[in-house]
């Protein structure tokens, strides 16, 4: 079985972090952070519709200008997240070029910005045709932990400390739908974007008596379509499992507050990605910087129960030597005591 969600780092543990997340069988993904995004194509980064950034240190926002030009001039809706702060840097980063040309563009294209506070959303519009002046913002919404939400999934976020306020981010899939190919088959029915409007009504929670139309192109015949009753074709085609949760933590200091934090947050996760900045023989250093180290990463993650989980973000200074981090870490998962979890050294 496929999940419907296939997350991967955009680049290797030593460069930017970023976590890239496509939809099976859509043109659509998310992204974690903006780092360099060099390593995707356009046709990936068009898929993207919403963007949850971390923080706004460099090696997490300098993606913003190579994804701000390839949705330029098209039809589309960027929806940006982040922490407190987040509207001066976008803005910060539209104020460093002249827009004199933007009333030729025959497309709306806008971006939907939400910055985070520990209680609040609150949300500004920035329009292409003119030339990215925000609209007044607003609260929209209290927030007790839902950033965004769909009928299939959800995106969490919280506040940890990273010096200043830093995003941890999870998605929670309610559930996936895998699709039986080969009940596909037998039913004469191909593979398509058909199936993105079934999983759509299955979601919605649709009326299984309904009737549900089918349809597609076929190369030399024109559209074809058949016509079933949405229960009965559920019922051949479809397998319906437990979603997954994928959570996404980085550049946060392994005080108690944040520790407890991620452990909550990370909570049965199917996929933990950590940042594990430093070997546990720096922990020193670690903690002044406000980053994780190996050792920390891998407790964090058997505390919270995590199937599996992957470390990203390596201080250079161990290039060549990732594996004494990813063993580091192994380690800390494999052992059952936990009696330094909480331990803090900076003062």
């Amino acid at each position: 079985m496929r999940p419907s969600f296939q997350p991967e780092l955009i680049n290797d543990p030593f460069s930017d972090p970023g976590l890239f997340i496509p939809f099976l069988f859509e043109k659509r993904a998310l992204l974690f952070d903006l780092g360099d995004l060099s390593s995707l194509s356009p046709r990936d980064l068009l898929k993207v519709t919403h963007v949850f950034v971390t923080h706004a240190h460099m090696d997490h926002f300098i993606g913003f200008d190579a994804l701000l030009r390839v949705f330029l001039a098209r039809d589309k809706t960027l929806h940006l997240y982040g922490p407190p702060g987040f509207y001066k840097h976008v803005e910060g980063k539209l104020a460093g070029y002249t827009w004199n040309l933007l009333s030729e563009y025959k497309n709306d294209f806008r971006i939907e910005v939400t910055e985070v506070h520990p209680d609040r959303l609150f949300a500004k519009t920035y329009i292409c045709r003119d030339r990215f002046r925000p609209e007044n913002t607003a609260p929209i919404k209290t927030f007790s932990g839902t950033l965004h939400k769909e009928p299939s999934f959800s995106i969490q976020g919280i506040l940890l400390d990273h010096r200043i306020p830093c995003l941890g981010l999870s998605l929670t899939e309610n559930y996936y739908v895998n699709i039986n190919k080969e009940a596909l088959m037998e039913l004469g029915l191909p593979v398509g974007p058909w199936l993105n409007r079934l999983k759509a009504a299955i979601y919605e929670k649709k009326d299984y008596g309904g009737d549900f139309l089918v349809t597609w192109e076929q190369k030399g015949k024109g559209l074809n379509e058949k016509r079933f009753v949405l229960g009965d074709l559920v019922k051949k085609i479809t397998r319906i499992s437990p979603g997954q949760k994928i959570v996404y933590i980085t550049d946060v200091v392994a005080s108690p507050e944040n520790c407890r934090k991620i452990v909550s947050f990370a909570e049965g996760a199917d996929l933990l990605f950590i940042e594990a900045a430093f070997l546990d023989s720096e922990k020193e250093l670690a903690d002044r910087k406000y980053h994780l180290t190996a050792l920390k990463a891998g407790e964090l993650a058997k505390k919270a129960g995590v199937r599996h989980f992957q470390l990203f973000h390596f201080s250079p200074r161990y290039k060549g030597r990732a594996g004494e981090l990813e063993d580091e870490a192994k380690r800390a998962y494999e052992k059952s005591d936990f009696t330094s979890i909480w331990q803090f050294t900076r003062e």
